[in-house]
């Protein structure tokens, strides 16, 4: 019952301090570690331990899943380099130099366990993520700051693990800890791509959405355990499940399964968020009366806390500052390289285009003759018109996914203001917590090490999270913005070619003529009622998601008395009859309309917005929109067709 009693007040807890955070500005998370430490010192609460493996295998696994399935995947291949820099280069870095200090600053700990301490206080948290966005920051800082979040815990636990091993066996050499680490990723790779296809499969089978997320909330554990079992690292395969969820999900999942997944998952991550920081809190007073009774003392914890917290932050500013440099001139060098090939990259986009239409043969790749060649050999092998037309969309694919690398790193460059936000949002947090309480008990100094990994935390937390609105309102990074114009209008072009394809090569609903198909009257119910229309539905233009009014090709003998108060759902513009595949959902979510009558109507309207989809999916693997243009599109488009898939009532 008490642990019961316990369980229902963390959960109230958590609930009001995301409430309260909206109201005072202040991340939930820093409410609820500054409750959970004035809880802990009542003289009534007892000490509160929480086994570190419930954090590494039970919380967190779900929760980097849960981040990887929401992170737009093409920003994430866009951001490789810099999320590499961080989560491998960095946290190595960050464990060696801190680990060299520790060692000077405590007595009696040796270099190893020294720099066990200082991977442990390498990873980031993914609370700056939520602070970050909550400030408005550019989608490029919020996608860094998210990927070294999901890959640098596998390198601080790699180096955690090795610098442990050194220190009780003294058996561990450079190239074993790269060699442990390569191991580790690469069967989490496996691994994690394995789970993620195969779930996504089957999921794709389930009818019922509640189902769906049930099978969904064991996926991270279903790539974590196999993954740990092999010596690879369980949440880089939780992370790799999710990125292929993520990616792949809108193509294989219902939109209903979708939406309820996405639902129920961020109440999962609102709540196991909140507990970490709630119970880190609650232990805070257990630690500190150990090592008030220890030689070494909390003045001394807390000074050693203060400069390995200084120590991460400047390692951090070291390699960020060179790292924009490299960004920049990379960036640089590739749009000269283009600008040196554009002639060449159009004739390459035409020649294309006529390969499709089985006019002209395989061109050559401007800027890779060495991967052109291994085109060519595969086309010897394959040598129908399908594959050659496959392989030359792939490739025209690819050139224009290089051109939209190009104007998405022009539009949100990296510079000094952006780099300063990514040095400032590294704040240490769960990761730093759990991985502290992994120190053996054979550990020197253990109450005092898990004292100082608290300080950092709390301290990275509370100072550096406080702090970072006054640092954007000061540097002025770039801010994300809504969509422009220009590209509101191309995602919606987009969606009506799309729409105008899929009803000119779709089939005529069975049993009946076009004429039939499209006669307002036959949608009306005795009483010739009206279906009501949403207050403040958007025009046609003004919708993201895609036209209201959608073209069908006028057929011979149509029905020339149509006209637009006939009802909302079918209208003649000039030689088409337009379908409205909004009206159409809502219509189909009426009781009032004959839904038999409705049905031709509506296997059409679904035709069309799966088309648009497709469409849409295929422009966010080439990068040519913004992930939140795109979003938004794609979720219109779910509740749509969700609408549309209902039981009428």
């Amino acid at each position: 019952m008490e642990l019961l009693i316990i369980a229902v007040l963390g959960t109230l807890a958590i609930a009001a301090a995301s409430q309260l955070s909206d109201r005072i500005g202040v991340a939930p998370a820093l409410i609820l570690l500054a409750g959970g430490t004035a809880v802990g010192f009542l003289p009534f609460i007892p000490a509160v331990e929480l086994d570190p493996q419930v954090v590494l295998e039970g919380i967190l696994p779900p929760l980097l899943f849960s981040t990887a399935v929401s992170i737009s995947t093409i920003n994430f291949c866009r951001e490789l380099a810099p999320v590499a820099i961080l989560a491998i280069l960095l946290v190595a870095l960050s464990a060696a130099v801190i680990g060299v200090v520790l060692s000077l600053l405590v007595p009696g700990l040796s270099l190893a366990w020294a720099i066990a301490m200082g991977a442990i206080l390498s990873p980031t948290d993914a609370v700056s993520i939520s602070i970050a966005r909550r400030l408005g920051v550019s989608q490029r800082i919020i996608t860094v700051l998210e990927g070294e979040g999901l890959l640098n815990d596998a390198t601080a636990l790699v180096v955690l693990s090795s610098a442990v091993s050194a220190a009780t066996s003294g058996g561990v050499s450079v190239g074993g800890v790269l060699g442990g680490f390569a191991l580790a990723v690469l069967v989490a790779l496996g691994v994690g791509w394995l789970v993620g296809e195969v779930s996504l499969r089957v999921r794709s089978h389930i009818t019922d959405p509640t189902v769906d997320t049930v099978v969904s909330f064991t996926v991270p554990f279903l790539a974590a355990i196999p993954a740990e079992h092999m010596h690879g690292s369980g949440l880089v395969a939780a992370v790799v499940a999710g990125l292929i969820t993520g990616h792949r999900g809108p193509r294989m999942l219902p939109p209903a399964h979708r939406v309820a997944s996405r639902t129920n998952w961020h109440t999962v991550e609102l709540t196991l968020e909140g507990l970490i920081f709630l119970v880190m809190g609650l232990e805070f007073f257990g630690i500190v009366e150990k090592v008030d009774v220890s030689d070494l003392g909390v003045r001394r914890a807390v000074e050693v806390a203060v400069v390995a917290g200084l120590l991460t932050v400047v390692i951090r500013a070291v390699v960020v500052a060179p790292m924009l440099k490299f960004l920049s001139h990379r960036t640089a060098r590739w749009a000269i390289h283009w600008e040196e090939n554009e002639e060449a990259i159009h004739q390459f986009q035409n020649r294309c285009s006529a390969i499709v239409r089985g006019e002209a043969e395989m061109p050559q790749v401007p800027w890779d003759r060495r991967r052109f060649a291994q085109v060519q050999r595969r086309l010897r092998r394959e040598p129908s018109h399908e594959s050659i037309a496959r392989r030359a969309i792939r490739l025209s694919s690819r050139v224009r996914r290089r051109g939209a690398d190009l104007d998405y790193f022009a539009a949100e460059p990296l510079r000094a203001r952006e780099g300063a936000v990514i040095v400032w949002a590294g704040m240490r947090g769960a990761i730093t917590l759990a991985a502290a309480q992994t120190l053996p008990t054979t550990a020197p100094h253990r109450p005092f090490l898990l004292l100082v990994s608290m300080l950092v935390a709390a301290g990275s937390l509370t100072i550096q999270g406080l702090t970072l609105p006054a640092l954007v309102r000061l540097v002025r990074p770039a801010m994300a913005g809504p969509a422009d114009d220009e590209e509101r209008a191309a995602v919606i072009s987009l969606l009506v070619s799309a729409a105008q394809d899929a009803v000119a090569d779709g089939p005529e609903p069975a049993g009946r003529g076009s004429h039939d198909a499209i006669d307002p009257d036959a949608t009306r119910t005795p009483d010739n009622e009206s279906a009501p229309a949403e207050p403040g539905e958007p025009a046609a233009s003004e919708t993201a998601s895609g036209p209201d009014k959608t073209p069908l090709p006028a057929q011979d003998g149509e029905n020339e008395t149509l006209k637009p108060e006939h009802g909302t759902l079918l209208r003649r513009e000039g030689a088409d009859i337009v379908l409205s595949p909004a009206a159409v959902a809502r219509a189909w979510t009426d009781p009032t309309w004959r839904h038999d009558e409705l049905a031709p109507m509506r296997e059409r309207a679904l035709d069309m917005i799966r088309a648009q989809r497709e469409a849409l999916l295929d422009a966010g693997d080439e990068g040519l929109y913004s992930a939140d243009s795109l979003e938004h599109a794609l979720d219109r488009l779910d509740f749509q067709e969700i609408m549309l898939t209902s039981e009428p009532h």
